[in-house]
């Protein structure tokens, strides 16, 4: 075939990530092993029964048309209603457009702020796809790490260090996966007060907020910054809709505008009746307080069954979906740990080292499974990590 462009064959390097630890557990696991799943951040639940419903509705009532390209109206009322809940400022519809999921809304915020040669800072440890996402937009970008000792916080004289000259925007997620913490606000005033200083953008991912334990504050809400915001936010861990590939970003309403132009090269408007779904499950709040409560409930379950644990330390872990755990004492290879933890335990977890340097030493775990699934892995885990012997190097 013809040569394709170098930007399409440039977005995903070549190399290992530790994604190969949750395939190799997902095969053994279709193949009929005892393999318990704490890989992968999908809830092990079914979207509310309203919001199907309320999509079958929409289907049956002949909604199958195009919509806007910003969303449709009644959608983007309770995006705006969520995001001024979730930012502590009050949102007009016309400050948000409707992208399919988070990662489209993403992608929307940096083709919207970044040129091809720019650079950007991204807060790690991070999300996986954000180092592609910025490789997708030509920019160039810098990692910088969030001390473990520190809770996982950004620290500005680390940010300010990172700084180009043509620096346009740094990246932040909180709370955060994948290491569960919630950025404070004294943290996050500092950031806001770099981005002031030198005229910056700050992408903001917000999709855990619901999910928080700690209080969840949105830089949107800080002085001065609201101009110069972009929430990126969404329906799937808050309302339990993975699959339904539908999100939000919220940000001043020129940018906005620009960002509708956007969608008319990309995907051309989003389907009626899945926003006629998620507007009603918005507006009811459609399982928000359950899934929120559900996972609260797991991660003191997990926490309270690996209490005492020798040489394994918690960190994060505030907020989201995740327990980040610090096995750097049992085995420092964290890639190394979680093989071995596959292979003689049969549980499947995420190296940390996937998610940035800031999280090496680490693994993550997903609380995507129910309770006692979730004991019988921290047991197993307690029985690894007190039998497990480093190999001599």
């Amino acid at each position: 075939m013809p040569k394709p462009s170098s930007r399409i064959t440039g977005i995903v390097p070549s190399g290992k990530d530790g994604w190969e630890v949750h395939s190799a557990a997902w095969a053994r696991k279709q193949a009929g092993e005892d393999i318990i799943m704490l890989s992968v951040g999908d809830h092990d639940f079914d979207t509310p029964s309203a919001t199907i419903e309320a999509c079958v509705d929409a289907v049956r009532g002949s909604n199958h048309h195009y919509t806007p390209l910003p969303g449709l109206p009644r959608l983007r009322k309770a995006m705006a209603d969520a995001s001024t809940a979730c930012t502590g400022i009050l949102t007009e519809p016309d400050d948000v457009i409707a992208t399919q999921g988070g990662q489209a809304g993403l992608y929307a915020a940096v083709q919207g702020v970044l040129d091809p040669g720019d650079h950007a800072i991204v807060v790690a440890p991070y999300y996986a796809t954000y180092p592609n996402t910025f490789g997708a937009a030509g920019a160039s970008f810098t990692v910088v790490e969030t001390p473990a000792e520190d809770g996982f916080q950004p620290r500005a004289d680390m940010i300010r260090a990172a700084l180009k000259p043509n620096t346009r925007a740094i990246l932040i997620n909180t709370p955060n996966n994948p290491t569960g913490a919630v950025y404070s606000r004294e943290r996050l005033e500092q950031l806001a007060e770099i981005c002031r200083e030198r005229d910056l953008w700050l992408l903001s991912d917000e999709v855990y907020w619901t999910l928080g334990g700690g209080e969840h504050i949105s830089p949107r809400s800080l002085p001065g910054m609201a101009e110069r915001t972009l929430v990126i936010n969404s329906m799937s861990k808050s309302h339990g809709m993975t699959g339904w590939r539908m999100g939000w970003l919220t940000g001043p309403k020129e940018m906005i505008r620009l960002l509708a132009d956007l969608n008319l090269v990309t995907t051309y408007g989003l389907p009626a009746f899945i926003s006629i779904a998620c507007a009603e499950a918005l507006e009811n709040h459609y399982g928000v307080k359950e899934i929120a409560e559900r996972y609260a409930a797991r991660r003191t379950v997990f926490l309270d069954a690996l209490r005492g644990v020798n040489e394994v330390t918690v960190r994060g872990s505030e907020g989201g979906m995740y327990v980040m755990l610090d096995v750097s004492s049992v085995e420092p290879d964290d890639e190394k740990f979680a093989w071995a933890l596959l292979d003689k335990e049969k549980v499947g977890v995420m190296p940390g080292s996937s998610f940035g340097e800031a999280a090496a030493g680490h693994i993550r775990i997903s609380l995507c499974q129910p309770e006692p699934i979730l004991e019988e892995a921290a047991l197993r885990l307690r029985r690894f990590a007190s039998n497990y012997r480093r190999e001599a190097a």
